[in-house]
């Protein structure tokens, strides 16, 4: 998955249907308003309700950081 993916257009967080950002390592997708990121696993996104992981505050910033999400 890249930045430029029409994919990252149409998929959303399960729990607040909100748009998803792609970490910078592009390991992840982020969910910048609830703070939980959603690995990706041999290039399919994971994105049941369960497979979000509440990120540090750290991680949040570094997430963050380049975008204008809060």
């Amino acid at each position: 998955m890249t930045p430029d993916d029409t994919l990252l257009d149409i998929l959303a967080c399960p729990l607040d249907k909100g748009p998803l950002t792609l970490t910078p390592a592009q390991e992840a997708l982020y969910n910048p308003r609830l703070q939980l990121r959603y690995p990706i696993v041999d290039g399919i996104p994971q994105l049941l309700p369960s497979s979000g992981i509440r990120v540090t505050p750290e991680e949040h910033e570094r997430y963050t950081e380049d975008g204008d999400a809060s």
